[in-house]
């Protein structure tokens, strides 16, 4: 497995596993009758997404510790493969963009539209993990 592929992985875990956390921390007051604008939710998307960030420096040196790569410089298929998968995320950025301006209109709660956008940003992550991953399984691209 190349470096750029172990990187890949190492993503898609950490948006999944950070993601749940976040989840976790926030649904289990709905559980108990707590409404959802009434939740404290800014601190643990923060620290979810703060520890993501530092999972995915950690994961990826104990990869490479572990399983070391033969190289780490990435190569035109490498490149192709990462430009096409963040094409494909990307349309979630975008979809998320428009719900949080969709909301702000309806004048939703903050709650509301800073979920969807932190929703929209682990599909991204997903999908274009996920895109990245059948490139690389597959062997690349056809060269025109």
């Amino acid at each position: 497995m190349s470096y750029e592929e172990k990187g890949v992985w190492s993503f898609l875990v950490i948006a999944v596993v950070g993601y749940g956390v976040y989840l976790g921390l926030v649904l289990s007051p709905l559980a108990t009758g707590t409404a959802p604008t009434d939740v404290d939710w800014v601190a643990p998307m923060v620290w979810t997404i703060g520890g993501a960030i530092l999972a995915g420096i950690v994961l990826r040196i104990l990869l490479e510790i572990v399983w070391p790569s033969e190289g780490r410089t990435a190569d035109q298929r490498d490149r192709e493969i990462e430009r096409t998968g963040e094409r494909v995320g990307n349309s979630f950025v975008v979809i998320g963009a428009i719900a949080a301006l969709v909301m702000c209109w309806f004048e939703l709660d903050w709650f509301w539209i800073a979920n969807a956008i932190y929703l929209c940003f682990v599909l991204s992550a997903i999908l274009s993990s996920v895109t990245r991953l059948v490139a690389y399984r597959q062997g690349g691209f056809q060269e025109w």
